[in-house]
């Protein structure tokens, strides 16, 4: 198989995605990944080198950040033979939770996760579209951590490296498929 840049899918899935300026407000120059989903070929592709990549690395867990990981970690939870763990916005998970809350490039959010959904020595995998200031991915590393979990690694479509996010995510490896 050929490297992961000279693969023919990534340009694939390069090109699908559509770039909107100034959203959701001035200077942010969105990576909107709706026009990837309406390409069958370039979303296959994608869920299928996230698939190749963790197939073999014992991943128990796969946690999908609200709401576009919810779009990519379902179907590779299910190829790679783990479970599904979504990571949501503030009171949209019944029962109990843990929270944590963190800064994006435009503001501030929380995120939560049901108590339980995690074990002490799962191995995880955190999967998000996008990966910018690395706010949100260190606040679902924090939580799955905070569960006695341990994330293996953290894997997004899209990374913005101007904006430095990688950095947050301490020893944590981050993939990515595309660079903004």
């Amino acid at each position: 198989m050929a490297s992961i840049d000279q693969d023919t899918r990534i340009k694939r899935i390069a090109s699908s995605i559509r770039i909107i300026p100034n959203f959701p407000k001035d200077g942010v120059m969105f990576q909107d990944i709706t026009t990837l989903l309406l390409d069958p070929k370039a979303f296959r592709d994608t869920v299928e080198l996230f698939v190749e990549r963790y197939r073999d690395m014992r991943i128990s867990v796969v946690a999908g950040v609200e709401a576009r990981g919810f779009i990519f970690g379902p179907p590779i939870a299910l190829a790679i033979g783990a479970k599904f763990v979504p990571l949501r916005k503030p009171k949209k998970l019944p029962g109990e939770v843990i929270s944590e809350e963190y800064s994006l490039e435009y503001g501030t959010d929380t995120m939560e996760m049901h108590v339980g959904a995690v074990q002490f020595n799962d191995q995880v995998l955190v999967i998000d579209d996008l990966i910018a200031t690395g706010g949100t991915l260190r606040a679902a590393i924090k939580l799955i951590e905070r569960a006695g979990a341990e994330v293996v690694e953290c894997a997004c479509v899209i990374e913005l490296p101007e904006l430095k996010g990688r950095e947050r995510l301490g020893d944590r490896p981050l993939f990515v498929l595309v660079k903004g």
